[in-house]
Order: structure tokens, then sequence, then C-alpha cells
């Protein structure tokens, strides 16, 4: 398989078999992959994410860890009187969105004969990595700031994952396992760029399940990222490859409380400012410094795209709302349907919107229930 992996910071390039999760610098790394779309073939194949074979950087089939994960409903819900399309990546096999970054990555970790990783998280991705670990036979090693969801630690730690809570910060706990990564690989969703190559099939998927069309605008919640980043990957590489005629407007939601990559864009700051936070519902997304900012940044821009903040308020609001109509949500998912709400304020009624559904509800149950007095 043609490609390889480039530093973010000093150019260098290794091959994509690379045994490294960050450049030999400490720079970030991406990846330099062409690609390839046989709709035909695409057609003729089972709805997971993985009909989109050529276009995910893995060598060889018998390395890929999957649950049949992918292809979740694109629904139509009626947001205020406007029709908007969301895709219920909810119903993943661990319960978010994150299983499409851990099914590529962990593939890759099992291609690469790696039997140990560490991984940081909020709580979703250290679920996601623990379970596909779990499938390959890999050990693994998920940190999570104290305080992370009940449930959440639950499914890790029943996975079979060793579990560390570190107080502080979520920023304190990706130190903590920076520290564990000087021994052992790492196999974060934020720093190794094949989770990125499994997250973009939320743009495949789209554009696919709305006819092969681009959206006019997709609306996401943004913390480190991962599912923005992916997702412009993937309407990127099927404009390059001439199956859409677009790049859709990427609007990028952060909570009021934790929104520096908001600041940053707004105020055409060069870097990521520090940024005083508070508590906020969207433990998701409650990232102070955020990694890959400036490069999330650059993709909102290049999109024509724009960054929204959501207050607690709303976000508790828009979880009433949703359940309401059905759709058991976890608060960080409220977040990026509030953010829609506030978006339809100034959308074209002819403009076609798509959302995401991020979490399922079940993932934080404790804390639905301690907000359930304010929802209704």
């Amino acid at each position: 398989m043609q490609g390889r992996l480039t530093c973010q910071a000093c150019g260098a390039t290794y091959p994509l078999d690379a045994r490294i999760w960050q450049c030999e610098c400490e720079g970030l790394l991406d990846i330099e992959f062409e690609s390839r779309f046989d709709l035909e073939r695409i057609g003729s194949r089972p709805h997971t994410m993985w009909r989109y074979r050529e276009a995910i950087p893995i060598t060889d089939d018998t390395h890929i860890v999957s649950f049949g994960e992918g292809f979740t409903p694109l629904t139509r819900i009626d947001i205020e009187g406007k029709v908007v399309w969301f895709k219920q990546d909810h119903l993943f096999p661990s319960g978010s969105y994150k299983d499409r970054g851990a099914s590529v990555l962990v593939s890759k970790l099992r291609e690469l004969g790696i039997s140990r990783v560490v991984e940081d998280s909020s709580g979703n991705a250290g679920a996601s990595i623990a379970a596909y670990c779990a499938s390959a036979g890999i050990s693994c090693h998920i940190f999570v700031p104290k305080g992370t969801s009940a449930g959440k630690l639950t499914q890790v730690r029943l996975y079979g994952a060793e579990l560390t809570e570190v107080p502080g910060s979520r920023e304190d706990t990706a130190q903590a396992t920076l520290k564990e990564a000087a021994t052992t690989y790492y196999a974060s969703h934020v720093w190794n760029p094949f989770f990125f190559h499994g997250t973009k099939t939320f743009a495949f998927e789209v554009c696919e399940q709305l006819g092969w069309r681009c959206p006019d605008t997709v609306i996401l919640p943004v913390g480190n990222g991962t599912l923005l980043l992916g997702a412009y990957f993937g309407f990127m590489e099927l404009l390059r490859a001439g199956i859409t005629e677009q790049l859709p407007r990427l609007v990028a939601v952060q909570a009021e409380n934790c929104a520096p990559l908001h600041r940053a864009f707004t105020e055409s700051l060069e870097a990521i400012p520090r940024i005083d936070t508070s508590e906020t519902l969207a433990e998701g997304i409650a990232i102070a410094d955020p990694i890959r900012g400036r490069q999330i940044v650059r993709a909102v821009l290049d999109s024509n795209g724009s960054f929204l903040t959501v207050s607690e308020t709303e976000m508790l609001q828009t979880l009433r709302m949703m359940c309401a109509k059905g759709f058991y949500i976890e608060p960080t998912s409220a977040a990026a349907v509030a953010g829609v709400r506030r978006y339809l304020g100034q959308a074209d009624d002819r403009e076609t919107i798509v959302s995401v559904l991020t979490g399922h509800g079940l993932k934080a149950t404790e804390k639905m229930a301690r907000v359930m007095p304010k929802i209704l």
C-alpha cells in the first residue's frame, strides 16, 4: 500500500509501517495516502464503514478488527420547524462515534504486531480503544480524569483494560499518559493519525446516504477535533476524487465554559490561547489545550466555516428536547444539537444541514440522573 507518515513541524517522512505515533522532533504526524472510490464495488459490499476499504490505510484485510461498525442511520429530525439530518453515531458498538477511529487504529496496531498500548480519554475514546483491543488481544492501559462518568469507567474495566483515574484537569491526564508513553506505544485518538482515517468514514457515509451528494453545512462538536478533522479529511478526499463537487461548510461547536478554539478563530490568533475554564456538561469536548488546535482552525477556515459556542442552559434545554423526541443521548451530544439550534437562525431555507449524535445517554446514566431535575 502506497503512503507515508509526514511531520507537520519539520516535514520528515516515515513509512506507514513505522512503529511511531509522533515524529522524532516530537511533531504531529499526518498520513499522505491516496484514497480510491469504486462506487460500484462500494455499493456491493456490506453496510459497514469498511465498505470504503480502498480509502483506509490498512495493508492486509486479515488484520482488520471490526464489530461491523458504521453506516449508522442518517435521520431527518425536525428542529424548531426545520429539517436537519443527523448521523446516529451514538448507536455504535461501544456507544459513541469513536469506534470509527478505534477500528482503524487497532487494526493498524495488530498489523504492526504491537501487544500493549496506553491511551488517555475523557471516557468515550478510552472505552472504544479498550473494546477493540479486547477483540484484538492487545493489552491496554487507559488514563481518565477523576470524575469521569461511572458508566464509561465500568465499560473500560469490563473490557479488561487497566484503568487509572488522574486527579486534576483533562490536560493533567494527558501529561500522565505521555509519561507512560515513553515506554509503551501511545494509541492516542489525538496524536495517532490512523484514528482520523477511521473518523473520516463519517464523511463517506453522509455523502453516500445523500446519493453521493455533499451537504451544504456540517455542524459538529469540537474538543480535540477527532470527528471534525476526520470529516474534513473525508470530504476533501471525495472532492479530490471527483465524487463530489464541493466541500461543505464546517461549523464547529464548543461549550462556552471551555472554548479555546472559538476564541482563536474569532480573534484571528496564530496560537491557541490559554483560557480559564469552568465545569461543563459536555465533558467529551472540555479540552482546554487541544493538541491539533491550529489544524482544526485551519480546516474550518478552509471550508469557509465558523465556530459557535453554546451555554450550559442551552445544552440542558436541548437535552430535554432530544430526549422528548426519543433520542437518548449523552450531554456532550446535546452540545452539537444546541449548536444546530443556534445556527438555524442564520441558515438558508434551502440549505442541506448535517449534524451528529455522538454518544449514547446510557454511557452517562448518573450524570443524566443528576441533571434530570433541571430539565423536567
